[in-house]
Formats: C-alpha cells, sequence, structure tokens
C-alpha cells in the first residue's frame, strides 16, 4: 500500500486551543505525524510526499466541497487580522452567529465568527499552507486508486471530517475525507465514506446531505453528551435526493471496543446496502482508552478487527487519517489496524 504525506503539514502548529473556557496545548500538531509514521514503519510502510502541495486541480477539486468565499477567507485572513489594532497572533473569533445568520459580514472579526466554528482552529500566517498539504496528501491517495491501485493511505494533519462547506471546527481546516470521495467520483458512480472517528464527522455530512451519489456513514459517541453536539444523530438520514444516503450510530459515553466493533459491523452492513465502487476511510484512532478527548475506552487490538472489516469489504479504498492524538499508543493504534488491513 502507497502511503502519502506532505511535510509542509507541519506549517500549522498551533500552540493551544480553548477546552472549558482554558487555553490548553493543543494535541493536534506535527508530533502527529511523527508518531502515525512510526505507526506505518511498524508494518514495514514508508510515505511518499506528493509531487506538489498545492495546484490548480486541487483548488478546483476544492471547490466542489467548499464555498469560494470560505477558501477565499483561509487565503487571506491573516493579512486582514493583523491590520486589525491589537490584533491576537493567531486568528481566533470572539463572536459566533448563534441561531444562524442572516448577513455576511465584510468585517475579519465577523468573517472570523462565520467561519471558525469554535475555538480549536486558531490560525496562523502558515496554516492554510499546512492544511493545503494536508488536502494534497489526500488527494494524492485517491488519484493512487483512481489510477488503478487497490488501496492508498493518506496521512493528514490538520484533520478535516468536522470542516463543513464554509466551516472550520474541531481542528478541521478543510474536508480532506470529502475531497477524496470527489476525486474517487471522477471514475467510480457512488462512492461511500465510513467514518470510524470517534467524533461524527459533521463536515462530511454537512457537505454531502443532500446528494445520493455518495454515502456518508459514521459512528461515534452521541453527540447529546460529545463534540460536536448539534450534529450526528440517528435521525439524520439526508436530504433531498441523499435521503438514506446517511446513517449515524451514536454511542453511548465511555463505550467499549465490544460496542464500537459491533456497531461497525452494522454500519458496514449499511454500507454494502448502498453498493458503492469505492470507498473511503476516515480513520480515527481516538476511541482508544487513552486517547487525550477520549470518550470510549477502545483497546488497541480492537483496530486490528477494524482493519480486517475494512479490508474485508475488497473495495478500491482510499484510507483518510482523521483523530488520534499524541499518546504513548497512538503508533501502535495505527499499526494495529493497518496489520488487521493488510492481513
Amino acid at each position: 500500500m502507497k502511503c502519502f504525506y506532505h511535510p509542509d503539514q507541519a506549517y500549522h502548529a498551533p500552540a493551544t486551543f480553548l477546552l472549558r473556557g482554558q487555553p490548553s496545548p493543543s494535541p493536534e500538531g506535527p508530533v502527529r505525524a511523527e508518531l502515525l509514521s512510526k505507526g506505518l514503519a511498524g508494518v514495514g510502510l514508508t510515505l511518499t510526499t506528493p509531487a506538489k502541495a498545492d495546484s490548480p486541480v486541487l483548488r478546483k477539486r476544492l471547490e466542489q466541497i467548499h464555498t469560494p468565499r470560505y477558501l477565499t477567507f483561509l487565503d487571506t485572513i491573516y493579512a486582514r487580522w493583523q491590520q486589525l489594532p491589537n490584533a491576537a497572533e493567531f486568528v481566533a473569533p470572539n463572536i459566533h452567529p448563534c441561531g444562524g445568520g442572516h448577513h455576511y459580514p465584510r468585517h475579519p472579526i465577523g468573517q472570523a465568527g462565520w467561519h471558525l466554528h469554535d475555538m480549536a482552529c486558531p490560525l496562523s500566517a502558515t496554516s492554510f499552507q499546512g492544511a493545503l498539504a494536508s488536502a494534497a496528501s489526500a488527494e494524492a491517495a485517491a488519484e493512487e486508486v483512481l489510477n488503478g491501485a487497490p488501496t492508498a493511505y493518506a496521512l493528514c494533519r490538520p484533520p478535516g471530517h468536522h470542516a463543513g462547506p464554509e466551516r472550520a471546527g474541531g481542528f478541521c481546516l478543510l474536508n480532506n475525507s470529502a475531497l477524496a470521495a470527489t476525486v474517487l467520483r471522477e471514475r467510480f458512480a457512488k462512492v461511500a465514506i465510513i467514518d470510524v472517528d470517534l467524533h461524527h464527522g459533521n463536515g462530511t455530512q454537512d457537505i454531502f446531505y443532500n446528494r445520493s451519489d455518495v454515502w456518508t456513514g459514521s459512528l461515534h459517541v452521541d453527540p447529546s453528551d460529545f463534540y460536536p453536539f448539534f450534529w450526528g444523530g440517528a435521525d439524520e438520514e439526508g436530504c433531498e435526493e441523499g435521503v438514506g444516503a446517511n446513517i449515524n450510530l451514536p454511542l453511548p459515553l465511555g463505550s467499549d471496543g465490544d460496542v464500537y466493533l459491533d456497531a461497525l459491523a452494522i454500519l458496514i452492513d449499511h454500507l454494502q446496502r448502498y453498493e458503492p465502487d469505492a470507498v473511503v476511510v476516515a480513520l480515527g484512532l481516538d476511541a482508544h482508552k487513552d486517547d487525550p478527548l477520549a470518550g470510549l475506552k477502545v483497546e488497541t487490538e480492537a483496530f486490528v478487527e477494524v482493519g480486517k472489516l475494512l479490508a474485508a469489504l475488497s473495495l478500491p479504498m482510499v484510507i483518510v487519517q482523521e483523530g488520534g492524538y499524541p499518546t504513548e499508543h497512538l503508533s501502535a493504534n495505527l499499526t494495529a489496524f493497518m496489520q488487521g488491513f493488510t492481513a
């Protein structure tokens, strides 16, 4: 299996995020790439650098999943932010259009509140460069499968599944899994995205919610008790042409590996009924019991079974890294998944 990672991802390296009202060290930083790379090495896999971290083709593909004004915001906000009096070093919102706004603002502070859904996505001068490199890694993996490879893996950080059409959140700026699905759609008529992250992939759901050509399925901690809180209920089934093409399986907070794997088997059954031509796996490893954002109690060994269950689909597949944050177990969790997947 070919694995892709562009080192320019390191350009996005937020020092802190807001947790329970307190500035806290951000778990989403370049060290994640080091630990995940070690996990790949545990099964003899090495990383390939995509030819480019940005390109006109990538920008056009991103415009299929994100609005032009959101992409312009990410590209230009830092320079405009720094022109404000007494501006912080990082772009961070202090107001949001709670309940839904009716007017799109021109002012940088208003745009930051519109596009940055929470306080986990502070933007530096080079954050967009890092996010583009992450997206380019997902694009390269999808192109590898588009060109005939059975599987490919993208090491992506920042992750992407909380990023919606014009919203960043949960450490995510650009939706890498949605991008991979968009690339696959250039050849395959029906694509499924199966999200096994601890958190609901609300951005991915929003992007494809009214479409039937991309199925989205997610198992995650019940949003009644866990981030992202406002999306991820079992009653969210899609709309318009997408009715029935979105499946959510919320799990009780603190569920163990047996519950997690049982839910995955059910989610895979739903996926197979959709009969996709290709699959994107939004691979979160933060379901592990010791993850810094822990909400489940999954052991490392369970990720072997996750890999086996997904490999058994025997479909063209792009694996896109989503969550999974620095602990002594993160490398082993990816190694376990890959051992199961390649068994």
